[in-house]
């Protein structure tokens, strides 16, 4: 309504503009004809008349118009949301101290403190729900195994484990273990759509096992991924689909490799989904992206970068009508204090 507004102002206003040069026009043609009755004397008086009606013109275009036309263009760029650092909506002193103070009460850090508060607060807020949907399943669970429905029983208990580590669990990293078992659960509940089509293999060296099940990682990591390599791997090709995420130290780095032997893709797919992991999390929110289910690697790869460095991330492989590999490069930490971006911690 208020772009609405000043367009109809701004049409009056170069329409009373375009008036007043079509008015300055015939008085200018008015003296000329009246300096032409009067002889060469009156010239004179036509062209002083004229240069101060051309000068007042100008300065209604100077000091009316030009302002004008600014205000509108830098309230219209304010209200699609730019930055009010290349703009400059009020002109006048008076203005100028009237957007400083805009700029402050629009500053960036206190506009992320402001959303940090709204979030913790509705995070608070909806603590309400997670006990809802926890105390409804146990109920169904409860029921189930009146009934004698073990199946259905079990399946409420891995819903409700699941929901609890992705829902309630509020910290941003969590060991390898922890990840795995959410991984499991998940699992669990994908065997009763797909029963013995799906197959999945946990792969760590015994030796080693203890000190990568204690590293450290962000909190759902592994679980999107898995989910991606069923829908759009295993569970596109006919027959049994295997799954295995396969855990190696190297060094001071974890190595996290989530297998299938589904579909792949071809190597065009591939390379355009190498290529979205290396850019911005803007990516992460393209059509092409959601139609091929990229959005899960892509919140995982930014994630990692955000919290350890662009050194670190996603790495895809894949052969069409063969399968694909997910490899993830993590830092081989097993305290949060060894975390290079610890600030990101609470933007998670």
């Amino acid at each position: 309504m208020g772009q609405k507004k000043f367009r109809y102002l701004s049409s009056r206003l170069l329409a009373a503009g375009t008036a007043a040069a079509l008015l300055n026009t015939a008085l200018l043609a008015a003296l000329c004809a009246a300096a032409s009755r009067l002889g060469g004397g009156w010239w004179w008086l036509a062209a002083a008349g004229a240069a101060a009606l051309a000068a007042l013109l100008w300065a209604a275009v100077l000091w009316i118009l030009r302002p004008f036309c600014r205000l509108e263009r830098n309230t219209r760029l304010f209200l699609e949301g730019c930055s009010s650092d290349n703009w400059d909506i009020f002109p006048s002193p008076g203005g100028r101290q009237m957007q400083e103070r805009l700029r402050e009460m629009l500053d960036s850090s206190e506009l992320l403190k402001l959303n940090k508060r709204q979030a913790q607060y509705l995070a608070l807020q909806n603590q309400i729900n997670p006990h809802f949907l926890y105390n409804t399943l146990e109920s169904i669970r409860s029921e189930a195994l009146t009934a004698g429905l073990t199946a259905l029983a079990d399946m409420t208990e891995a819903l409700a484990s699941f929901f609890r580590y992705t829902i309630s669990k509020v910290e941003n990293l969590v060991s390898v273990e922890e990840e795995l078992q959410n991984c499991e659960t998940y699992f669990k509940i994908q065997r009763y759509r797909f029963a013995e089509r799906l197959q999945l293999t946990i792969q760590c060296d015994s030796g080693d096992r203890e000190e990568i099940y204690n590293c450290r990682l962000p909190k759902l990591t592994m679980q999107p991924i898995l989910k991606n390599s069923i829908i759009h791997g295993t569970e596109c090709k006919i027959g049994t689909g295997h799954l295995a995420i396969h855990l190696e130290g190297v060094g001071k780095l974890l190595l996290i490799r989530i297998s299938d032997d589904g579909v792949g893709m071809d190597e065009e797919t591939l390379a355009q989904m190498n290529r979205r992991l290396q850019t911005s999390a803007r990516s992460a929110f393209s059509p092409s992206t959601q139609e091929k289910g990229g959005i899960a690697l892509l919140n995982v790869n930014n994630r990692i970068h955000l919290l350890f460095g662009e050194e670190y991330g996603l790495r895809v492989f894949s052969v069409s009508g063969v399968g694909t590999d997910v490899e993830i490069t993590l830092p081989a930490i097993t305290s949060d204090r060894d975390i290079p971006n610890k600030a990101a911690l609470g933007t998670l």
